[in-house]
């Protein structure tokens, strides 16, 4: 029977230690295939035997594995603070990778896919990458280069790392650089295919861009650092735009004490057991113990939502928990009603306050602390009532749960100002930074809060002193999306923190923009 998938060689020159390298075979075992014919091309370039022993024995698994001894590199010197190149390797690793380009051409591959030995991948990032369409494309990545550092992607727009917009010519001031390069960033963090000015690390190149003459052969009147500055300026004269996929973001192993975090990586983009359905004719389905899957208990200060999102958050949160703890903070609707009708069947705390306890919050969060914890809750999930994750988060989560390594996951949340469109400005970047919505109760822990009547945050201040993780999953807030709400907000904040003690006066005055910059939302 004829096989029409494409035939897609994976190449990587490889000189790395063996947990690492174990790591990343294990992500290369886990690729779908059902559109994709997969082979391999390695360099060993090892040091340590127990790394070559690795390779050899992926090789001896599988058939159309080619394993080329290389005769030696200069030392490659990495710590914990950041890795050292120096010229000579970098132009050794860029010759490995022209003879991976050379078997690529000579066999005719439909693509080759060059990945470097310390990422990890999402099981269908080949096929999807195939089906972009683009003759050269990567997955997105992203790593902090020093310790303290913000997480940066390893794509660029121009000369050798500016990852911000600039016409030839254009003088910026500082200022005005900053805020393009955090839009470049921000961008990155979006769900999306975009054309860019370089890549590297884990790109797919297509047989059309193989045979044009694609290399990392230096450029002999040309400075940049690196060879792959030096394979992308060479694509783009030969006509061939560049881009980057930022929907399944690869997981960069730049540190040793990155490891915990890989391997939940890859146990939290693994087969996902816990949504096959049972067979009907089998036996009853078994209770999951709470070691396979601990309680999720969703916890909620609620005020006359009853009108607004509530139901359709519940119902969203509704597949998932299994009890909630709900504190009514003074409501005169029929917001109790929409909880107890909406969460039927579920188990329900419910505690009324019969006077609003919102002008001082951090004494209210504690009381919502305090109620859930007494519910032996397992895990925590802290959402308002106009808040609910995009889809996949419902398939994910049985997994983000039984893992053993991870307290806390931290989300983006995006503010919609529409019920299709999210603000993008100075004052409403919310996400573009991760903060925690789910949390490991831990009764050893010495949970720690900002004490301030506003702006005290939903958890605990020292939550992130626990294991965390950054999730890419992301949250929709609907809180801003009507303009009665944004009147009604706007309000609040003027009578509860009149001189911005707590906020940003700016922020609280451009709640009424009349022409917001609003980004369309795109379901991942």
């Amino acid at each position: 029977m004829q096989d029409n998938r494409s035939r897609v060689l994976i190449g990587s020159p490889i000189r790395q230690n063996p947990e690492i390298l174990a790591l990343f075979l294990e992500s290369l075992e886990r690729l779908e295939q059902a559109q994709v014919s997969l082979s391999y091309f390695f360099i060993d370039d090892n040091e340590e035997p127990e790394s070559s022993r690795l390779l050899s024995q992926f090789g001896s698994a599988r058939e159309r594995v080619v394993i080329r001894r290389s005769d030696g590199q200069p030392p490659y010197i990495r710590n914990e603070i950041t890795h050292y190149w120096n010229e000579e390797l970098i132009w050794k690793v860029a010759d490995y990778k022209n003879t991976i380009i050379r078997h690529a051409r000579e066999h005719d591959y439909d693509y080759l896919f060059l990945v470097d030995s310390d990422l990890l991948l999402y099981p269908g990032t080949l096929e999807r990458l195939a089906h972009t369409g683009k003759d050269i494309v990567s997955t997105i990545f992203w790593t902090r280069w020093q310790p303290e550092a913000m997480p940066q992607p390893q794509v660029w727009l121009w000369d050798e790392y500016s990852q911000w917009e600039q016409a030839r010519g254009e003088k910026l001031d500082e200022g005005e650089r900053l805020q393009r390069f955090q839009k470049f960033i921000s961008k990155m963090m979006e769900p999306g295919l975009y054309e860019v000015g370089g890549l590297g690390a884990c790109t797919l190149i297509s047989r059309r861009a193989l045979a044009l003459g694609v290399s990392f052969d230096p450029i002999s009147n040309l400075s940049f650092w690196g060879e792959d500055r030096h394979f992308c300026i060479r694509a783009a004269a030969l006509g061939i735009p560049l881009f980057v996929d930022t929907h399944a973001p690869a997981f960069h192993i730049y540190r040793e004490t990155d490891l915990p975090d890989a391997r939940v990586f890859l146990t939290l983009t693994g087969p996902q057991t816990d949504v096959i359905p049972p067979d009907p004719v089998q036996e009853p389905e078994v209770e999951l113990t709470e070691t396979e899957r601990p309680l999720l208990t969703l916890s909620m200060v609620l005020k006359n939502e009853g009108g607004r999102y509530l139901r359709q958050a519940l119902e969203e949160h509704r597949r998932y928990i299994d009890q909630a703890v709900i504190i009514d903070d003074g409501s005169t609707d029929d917001t109790i009603s929409v909880v107890l009708d909406t969460l039927q069947g579920i188990p329900i705390k419910l505690i009324r306050n019969v006077e609003s306890r919102f002008h001082n919050e951090v004494m209210l969060r504690k009381q919502q602390w305090e109620e859930t914890i007494k519910a032996e809750p397992g895990w925590i999930l802290n959402l308002d009532a106009d808040e609910w994750f995009e889809r996949r988060f419902a398939s994910d989560i049985g997994t983000m749960l039984r893992q053993q390594e991870i307290d806390v996951y931290c989300f983006r949340l995006y503010d919609f100002w529409s019920d299709t469109h999210y603000r993008e400005d100075e004052f409403w970047n919310a996400h573009r930074y991760y903060r925690p919505f789910l949390l490991r109760y831990q009764p050893g822990f010495t949970y720690k809060w900002k004490e301030t009547p506003q702006h005290c945050g939903r958890f605990p201040e020292n939550v992130l002193d626990l294991p965390h993780l950054l999730s890419d999953i992301r949250l929709k807030h609907f809180g801003w999306a009507k303009p009665e709400d944004r009147l009604e907000k706007h309000a609040r904040y003027l009578r509860l923190d009149p001189d911005a003690k707590y906020g940003v006066e700016r922020q609280y005055e451009s709640i009424l923009d009349e022409k917001p910059v609003l980004q369309k939302w795109v379901e991942a």
